[in-house]
């Protein structure tokens, strides 16, 4: 998924990298640290996404580290495995493409229950994203 971001590359990597405030954009996600590594290469994370007590958690460590423009993380949950990255590239001075990918590897029943919801999620929260570091310069 891209998205163009009025904003500029180091301001959105600082978005990005600050785990625990993607809750403010993330859609129904709360992120938490769990490791003393707090940036960079093995840090870990876990992400609730959800409401209530119903949802999904989704537990990875940073296994690549490039500021201000590639963080690549494994999934490693009992239920979400896989890869994803975020990748940002300076189109000039006050903008930002931001690519998000990810390679989910779960049970096909399961991928199919939370495929549609994932999508829609991920697009309004970059959307948030975008707002919210547009609002604040």
């Amino acid at each position: 998924m891209s998205l163009v971001i009025q904003a500029p590359i180091e301001k959105v990597w600082a978005a990005l990298a600050n785990w625990e405030s993607q809750g403010d954009w993330m859609l129904q996600t709360t992120v938490e640290v769990t490791s003393e590594i707090r940036e960079g290469v093995g840090t870990t994370i876990a992400a609730f996404t959800g409401i209530g007590k119903f949802g999904v958690m989704d537990h990875m460590v940073v296994t690549s580290w490039q500021p201000p423009h590639v963080c690549d993380v494994a999934h490693t949950g009992k239920i979400i495995k896989g890869t994803g990255r975020f990748q940002l590239s300076a189109i000039d001075e006050e903008t930002t493409r931001f690519d998000w990918s990810e390679e989910i590897l779960t049970p096909r029943v399961i991928f199919l229950l939370i495929a549609p919801g994932l999508y829609a999620g991920v697009r309004i929260s970059l959307a948030k994203l975008s707002r919210h570091l547009r609002d604040r310069k």
